[in-house]
């Protein structure tokens, strides 16, 4: 929302929020960001825990369908858009249907997690 003196507050869930390396980051805002390039489809962005900054900003993303682009080329994009210590850390891609869903069609942060977790150890990422 736009308050008095035409300040931008972003408004989002205070739990959700990512503190990584001192700084908080509200996923609602990398999300956006990352929506807003036209290959991208869905993106759902959760922290992960590390020893040294506490958590690591992680995107999963679903690209549009026959859309071909790297995590590189998506997280340098988003360079212009957003501060240094809000870029996701990773981006991973998803396929949409692959993404957890909770009965209410909303997308299951913790079950995500845990398949970012996974796919961030299986790849040895840090």
């Amino acid at each position: 929302r736009i308050g008095m003196g035409g300040h931008l507050f972003f408004a989002g869930r205070g739990g959700d929020m990512i503190k990584t390396a001192g700084a908080n980051v509200a996923p609602r805002e990398v999300e956006v960001a990352l929506e807003s390039l036209p290959e991208v489809q869905h993106a759902h962005v959760v922290g992960i825990s590390d020893k040294e900054r506490g958590q690591l900003v992680v995107a999963a993303v679903a690209l549009h369908e026959g859309v071909d682009a790297t995590p590189e080329e998506l997280r340098e994009r988003l360079r212009d858009e957003l501060s240094s210590y809000k870029l996701p850390r990773h981006v991973l891609l998803f396929e949409a249907r692959s993404l957890p869903l909770l009965n209410s069609g909303k997308i299951d942060k913790r079950s995500l997690q845990v398949a970012v977790s996974e796919r961030l150890e299986h790849a040895g990422a840090s």
